[in-house]
């Protein structure tokens, strides 16, 4: 039986690349989406078909409503920037920023991973083509991965934790690149900060401009649905 690995899937490009590396690497997923009151709720549905696609037998979905904490134009009544050069991207910490997102997400998947008997877990951070989030640093990483064995009841006694984030020094067309020699497919998946009511993609945010931006530099068709009805 292979060993299992705790794997954060949103239902994003990143997150479901990472899945499909997970299990390159020979491990059976344990996929944890998180309901955090995010205005993207479509990204839910496409991390359940994901999981379903890739042949996912245990998928967990945790909710925790980031909407009371606000302070993010992800979870609060804040306007999501549209238009920004890759420029000022590079430059700021943006109001997508959920605060502490990353740290509250791999804290979820350490004690998953706990439960099930897991010692690695997987996050699609990235810290090349990515929108100034300090929680998606590899710094960061290193440093919860360093809490989780001093955090647990399984660090204590010896287990030995580690954070994968396999796409961290990698730019978004070489994600793209990665993922379609895996095999996946990347019109399940869903970027797009602030979409339609049917689940199509602005087009004009960030994270679409940095995906449109990835798929355009690997050579690649790019499958997203967008609001104008371009594909």
């Amino acid at each position: 039986m292979a060993k299992r690995a705790v794997v954060l899937l949103s239902g994003g490009l990143d997150s479901t690349t990472c899945l499909a590396m997970a299990k390159a690497d020979g491990f059976e997923p344990v996929c944890l989406s998180i309901a955090y009151g995010q205005r993207h709720l479509v990204e839910l549905e496409r991390a359940r078909k994901v999981a379903t696609t890739m042949g996912v037998r245990d998928v967990r979905v945790v909710t925790v409503d980031l909407r009371q904490v606000g302070g993010s134009a992800l979870t609060d009544d804040i306007p999501v920037p549209k238009d920004r050069t890759e420029d000022a991207m590079s430059h700021d910490v943006p109001v997508t920023y959920v605060p502490a997102r990353n740290a509250l997400f791999l804290s979820m998947a350490l004690g998953l991973a706990e439960v099930v008997g897991a010692t690695d877990l997987y996050i699609g951070v990235n810290a090349v083509d990515y929108s100034g989030y300090p929680d998606c640093r590899p710094e960061f990483i290193r440093s919860f991965e360093a809490m989780a064995q001093l955090a647990t009841k399984a660090g204590v006694e010896g287990a030995t934790f580690k954070v994968h984030a396999p796409l961290s020094g990698l730019t978004k067309a070489q994600i793209i690149q990665a993922g379609v020699k895996l095999g996946v497919d990347y019109g399940m998946t869903h970027s797009c900060y602030d979409p339609d009511a049917q689940g199509r993609a602005c087009g004009r945010c960030d994270s679409c401009l940095l995906r449109a931006k990835g798929f355009q530099e690997a050579g690649v068709p790019d499958p997203t649905v967008y609001t104008n009805g371009v594909r």
